[in-house]
């Protein structure tokens, strides 16, 4: 059993799977603790080498099969690069898998029309919202608080100097493009930046996604449907 307070060693690792060449992921500027490292600190400051160790333990095709349940891009592989976020997935994709945090474990369809009235204000049309259960509602709020430490004293940290206070939690992921997935109890956003062409962009998450992002979500919480943001509360068993 893993929980935030578990530990794995953090440093230069080659893992070894099948027959594929030898994997050996690198943290961001090559920094790495050396030593254990929680979970929480871990996916706090976007340790990958501890990311991969966690997918080893849990099981590749375990990690493949909750993906492909939350939504994302089916074409994703049961390797080890699957915990850094290897496979092409959008934007869309990745608000959807998010909706997993915010909805007690039930994964909710995205849409793209909610409402249609007609000329008088009157509801021709109203969404019917679709829900999928994808994950135990307890491990749904662990990672949700996990992701809050993001914001707290990760790599996130830096929406509170942009002015955005809100109880919130999220993600930044920075390959050959940046992104930051965040959510508040009222609203998900994912802001991606990058080339069409899948050029490198050479610039993290922290630094391009997320400052988008927090400005974004500072806007629309000041609209009436967006306000009365909550704090993220504990379901029964945890």
């Amino acid at each position: 059993t893993l929980t935030p307070a578990s530990t794995v060693v953090d440093e230069p690792t080659t893992f070894y799977f099948e027959d594929q060449p030898p994997y050996e992921p690198h943290n961001h500027g090559d920094k790495y603790q050396n030593g254990p490292v929680t979970l929480r600190y871990a996916l706090a400051h976007s340790l990958n080498v501890p990311a991969v160790k966690v997918a080893e333990m849990i099981g590749y095709d375990r990690v493949a099969k909750m993906a492909k349940t939350a939504g994302l891009n089916p074409g994703i592989k049961a390797t080890p690069s699957i915990a850094l976020g290897a496979y092409e997935v959008t934007p869309l994709e990745i608000a959807g898998a998010y909706t997993v945090f915010t909805n007690s474990g039930s994964r909710v369809k995205p849409t793209f029309i909610k409402t249609i009235r007609d000329q008088h204000g009157a509801s021709i049309f109203q969404e019917t919202e679709e829900r999928k259960k994808a994950l135990d509602p307890r491990v749904a709020y662990i990672i949700e608080n996990m992701l809050e430490e993001v914001l707290r004293s990760g790599t996130g940290a830096g929406v509170h100097a942009m002015g955005f206070n809100l109880p919130a939690a999220g993600k930044t992921g920075t390959s050959f493009d940046a992104w930051f997935a965040g959510f508040t109890s009222k609203l998900i956003c994912v802001v991606w930046v990058g080339f069409d062409d899948n050029r490198d962009f050479k610039l993290e998450g922290a630094r391009s996604a997320l400052p988008i992002w927090a400005e974004f979500m500072k806007r629309a919480h000041a609209h009436r449907e967006y306000r009365n943001v909550q704090q993220f509360s504990a379901p029964d068993g945890v």
